[in-house]
């Protein structure tokens, strides 16, 4: 089948419902800082409240990285569930206003739309309170294998594996994409999801992974070191691509005895790190497919990754294809 696609993105199908507060903001409501923590409903409405002032945007880690790939002119389609309801409507009409293709059937019942409360403190760090809603609920049918086949890179986001039905969605999703050629990345997500996960993160580099970006914190937890010179040398002996971020120091990139190490690009100030890690894995992934070498894919993901943090929300503000045509990216 043609590639249709750069990249099919598979992930939890959330609104994002973000707001600046305080430090004392977070100890009043008992969140837990610059971590994703999942929450039930009555949670999650709770934090609507509290959160005055919001934004609202779609959002979810591999959405965002797909809105990231199509603002820089790369061809992208989401998998994830929604509900048939007001949020989920929002957020079909969302990505495909950003040019995403999005034809997930929207669940007829059951729970609501996934939410996630953002709270944004002066130093630009999110705390994430996550309402899973639908996205608990997505499953293998709703993997369609065209859309992975139709596409270079498959890449799927480790909150994916909080779920035992959105995990076996994931590994049918790998196996199209083992069928077809494509290549099968992951993104580590947050370091309370490797705790969670690490050993069948470790078992999918082994069999399923060619491509695996992670922050310092995700690939330290991931080997249990606190010495980042020891992920280097085991992201070396995997011998697969390994994209990892380190916030203002850059980003280092391994692939098997190659290394390159890429400086951060410049902010004026940061705002807000939401979505930092999937803008950067966007901008690494646009390069990817389009025949840029690893140093340039890093630039890539750096100033993708410096567009996001400059302002509230994981969409981008300025178009980033103009932003990499200006620094001669693309």
């Amino acid at each position: 089948m043609p590639q249709k696609y750069d990249v099919a993105g598979l992930g939890n199908a959330i609104m994002d419902v973000i707001a600046a507060v305080d430090d004392q903001f977070l100890l009043k409501h008992g969140i837990a800082k610059g971590v994703m923590t999942l929450v039930d409903e009555f949670r999650a409405e709770e934090l609507h409240k509290a959160l005055t002032g919001s934004m609202q945007a779609a959002g979810g880690s591999a959405a965002n990285t797909m809105a990231g790939i199509a603002s820089l002119g790369g061809s992208a389609v989401f998998l994830g569930k929604v509900r048939d309801d007001v949020l989920g409507a929002r957020f079909s009409e969302s990505l495909k206003s950003l040019g995403v293709e999005y034809t997930t059937a929207p669940a007829a019942d059951g729970s609501s739309t996934a939410s996630s409360m953002i709270a944004v403190t002066p130093d630009g760090q999110r705390s994430m309170n996550t309402y899973l809603g639908a996205c608990r609920e997505m499953t293998p049918d709703d993997v369609d294998v065209g859309e992975i086949a139709a596409a270079k890179i498959l890449y799927i986001e480790g909150y994916l594996w909080d779920t035992d039905d959105a995990k076996d969605a994931s590994r049918k999703a790998m196996q199209a994409a083992r069928k077809s050629g494509a290549q099968v990345a992951l993104s580590l997500s947050d370091s309370f999801c490797v705790g969670r996960f690490r050993d069948e993160f470790l078992e999918l580099m082994q069999h399923r992974l060619d491509i695996l970006f992670a922050n310092e914190g995700e690939a330290k937890s991931l080997f249990e070191t606190e010495d980042f010179d020891v992920v280097i040398e085991r992201m070396k002996g995997w011998g697969g691509l390994a994209a990892i971020t380190r916030s203002s120091q850059g980003c280092v990139i391994v692939k098997g005895s190659q290394v390159h190490t890429v400086p951060a690009a410049p902010v004026s100030k940061v705002m807000d790190t939401t979505g930092a890690g999937d803008l950067f894995a966007a901008g690494f992934l646009y390069g990817l497919t389009h025949e840029k070498d690893l140093a340039d894919c890093g630039k890539l993901g750096a100033l993708a990754a410096a567009e996001i943090i400059s302002h509230y929300g994981a969409r981008p503000e300025t178009s980033l294809k103009e932003l990499a045509v200006k620094t001669g990216l693309i």
